[in-house]
C-alpha cells in the first residue's frame, strides 16, 4: 500500500464529517473549473519555509532568538515537520493531490553555517529536492531567503550591515550556480517589507519590550557587540540594504545556469481608505512603494502574498468590527483582499503577478474551503480583465511553525502530528488539489537522475 493510499484511508473519517463541505465542492468547483478561464502553464501550488517545516536549523539566527532569555517566540521550532528528511512523501503527496508546483526555500545558515564556508552535501541537499519535484511533475519555486539568516550574518548587524548585500549576492551566486539549471521561478527575499508592516500594525507592549534584551542575549551569546534579524530589527536601518540586496541577488540568479524568472515576493495588505482624512496612501508610500518601485526595475515579476485586508482612518489601521469573523491571527476573514491585492501589485509594476502566498488560519477546515473558493474566484475576474497573473500558491501545505506564534495557527492543507510527524490531509487539501488538476497542467520531469548530482 502506498504512502498516499494510507492518507486516504486514514483521512475518511473526516472527511465523511465535512457535509457542508462536499455540499459546496461540486459547484465551486464548477464556477472555477473552466479550463479556458485560466492561462496556459499557470501553476497551482503550495507553499512553506525552510525553518518553519524543515527542523533543526540550529545555525539561524532565529534558532538562537528562539532559545535566549528572555525571548519573544512562544516556543522553539524544534524539530517542525521533519521535512528535511520527509521531503519525499511530501512532495509526492502534493502532486498526487494535484498541484502543478511547490513554493519552498534554500535555508542560507544550511548552506553557509560559517562565513564563507559553503557546505556542498547541503547544497546537494537541495539540489534533490528540486528534482524530486521535477521527477513528479511538481515545478519548484524557490525563494534564496525567507526571513531566517546564518548565525554569523546576524552577529555582524544583518540585514543593518553595509556590506549584507554583498554577502546575500555572493550566497545566491553560490547557491545558484549549484541547483539554477533546475529551478521553474526563483526570488530573492521573502516579504522584505514586513518590518515596514509590523510598524504600522504595532505589536503587542509584551513583544517590544523584550525585544531589545532579546538581542542583547543573543549577541552576548556569540560574543559580539550587535545580533540583528529580519523578525527583530529597525525597518528603517535595513531597508537600504534589503534593497540593494535584492538588486544584486537578482543579478546573481539571473547569471545562471537556468532561465528561470526571478523576482521579489512581497506582503500586501489590502489596504482600505476609511474617510476623508485616511493615512492609507501614507502607509502604502512607507510599505510599498520602494519596493514596487525595486520590482518594476529589477524583476521579472511581482510576488503577492495576502492574507485579508486593513482599514485604515485618520488615526491609522482600525481593528475589525465588533462580531465580524476573524482568523487565528486575528484578521478579518475577508478572501477578496487577494483579488484587489493583485490588481494593485501589477498596475504599479506592469510585470506578471505570481500569488506566492494566501490562505488562513483556522481550526475549522470548512472556512478554509470557504476563504479559497472566494479567493479564487477574485483571481478570475483579474485575469479576465487582463491582468497577467500567473500563479496561484496557497500557504501552506504543512500546519507548520509560525514565528511569534509556535504551532497555534492552523494554516496547512495537511495536518502534523506534533508527536508522530504523521501527515493528515483535510478536505481543504483535496478540494484544492482537485481544482488543481482540473486546471492546471504536469511540468516536465527530470528524467536523467545524473543531473540532481551536477554542481
Amino acid at each position: 500500500m502506498s504512502e498516499m493510499d494510507r492518507l486516504t484511508r486514514r483521512n475518511f473519517l473526516s472527511m465523511t464529517g465535512m457535509a457542508a463541505v462536499a455540499a459546496v465542492s461540486p459547484a465551486a468547483l464548477q464556477a472555477a473549473g473552466e479550463a479556458n478561464q485560466w492561462p496556459a502553464g499557470f501553476l497551482w501550488g503550495v507553499a512553506t519555509a525552510g525553518h518553519q517545516v524543515e527542523g533543526s536549523n540550529v545555525n539561524s539566527d532565529i534558532w538562537l532568538l528562539e532559545h535566549v532569555k528572555p525571548t519573544i517566540f512562544a516556543e522553539s521550532s524544534g524539530d517542525a515537520c521533519d521535512q528535511f528528511q520527509r521531503y519525499p512523501e511530501d512532495i509526492a503527496t502534493l502532486a498526487k493531490l494535484g498541484f502543478n508546483s511547490y513554493r519552498f526555500s534554500l535555508e542560507w545558515a544550511r548552506i553557509e553555517p560559517a562565513q564563507g564556508e559553503f557546505l556542498r552535501a547541503q547544497l546537494d541537499h537541495y539540489r534533490r529536492v528540486i528534482a524530486c519535484c521535477r521527477e513528479h511533475g511538481v515545478a519548484p519555486v524557490v525563494t534564496f531567503n525567507h526571513a531566517t539568516t546564518p548565525r554569523w550574518f546576524a552577529a555582524q548587524g544583518g540585514w543593518e550591515n553595509p556590506q549584507s548585500p554583498e554577502l546575500f549576492a555572493r550566497y545566491c551566486e553560490r547557491a545558484a550556480a549549484h541547483v539554477g539549471d533546475l529551478i521553474a521561478v526563483a526570488s530573492t527575499l521573502n516579504e522584505p517589507n514586513i518590518g515596514l508592516l509590523l510598524k504600522w500594525l504595532g505589536l503587542p507592549p509584551a513583544i517590544t519590550e523584550q525585544q531589545a534584551p532579546m538581542l542583547r542575549a543573543a549577541a552576548l551569546a556569540c560574543g559580539s557587540q550587535q545580533f540583528s534579524s529580519a523578525l527583530a530589527s529597525d525597518p528603517a536601518a535595513t531597508l537600504p540594504q534589503l534593497l540593494k540586496a535584492h538588486r544584486v541577488g537578482y543579478a546573481a540568479i539571473k547569471s545562471g545556469p537556468g532561465k528561470c524568472p526571478v523576482g521579489v515576493n512581497l506582503a500586501i495588505i489590502d489596504d482600505q481608505a476609511v474617510g476623508e482624512d485616511s493615512q492609507r496612501d501614507r502607509k502604502r508610500a512607507e510599505c510599498y512603494t520602494p519596493w514596487l518601485r525595486a520590482a518594476a526595475e529589477a524583476s521579472d515579476y511581482v510576488g503577492v502574498q495576502t492574507y485579508g485586508r486593513a482599514r485604515i482612518g485618520k488615526d491609522g489601521p482600525m481593528a475589525p468590527d465588533s462580531g465580524v469573523e476573524v482568523t487565528q491571527m486575528g484578521e478579518e476573514f475577508y478572501p477578496e483582499a487577494l483579488e484587489n491585492t493583485v490588481r494593485y501589485a501589477a498596475a504599479e509594476t506592469r510585470k506578471p503577478v505570481y500569488v506566492t502566498e494566501n490562505g488562513i488560519a483556522t481550526q475549522d477546515d470548512a472556512r478554509r474551503v470557504a476563504y479559497i473558493t472566494r479567493a479564487v474566484a477574485g483571481l478570475q475576474r483579474c485575469i479576465a480583465d487582463g491582468v497577467d497573473v500567473r500563479s496561484y500558491i496557497h500557504w501552506s501545505l504543512l500546519d507548520n511553525f509560525e514565528w511569534l506564534f509556535g504551532y497555534r495557527p492552523k494554516f496547512g492543507l495537511i495536518a502534523v502530528d506534533r508527536k508522530t510527524q504523521l501527515r493528515t490531509i483535510k478536505p481543504s487539501g483535496r478540494y484544492l488539489g482537485d481544482l488543481a488538476r482540473r486546471n492546471g497542467s504536469r511540468q516536465g520531469a527530470v528524467s536523467n537522475r545524473q543531473q540532481r548530482f551536477k554542481s
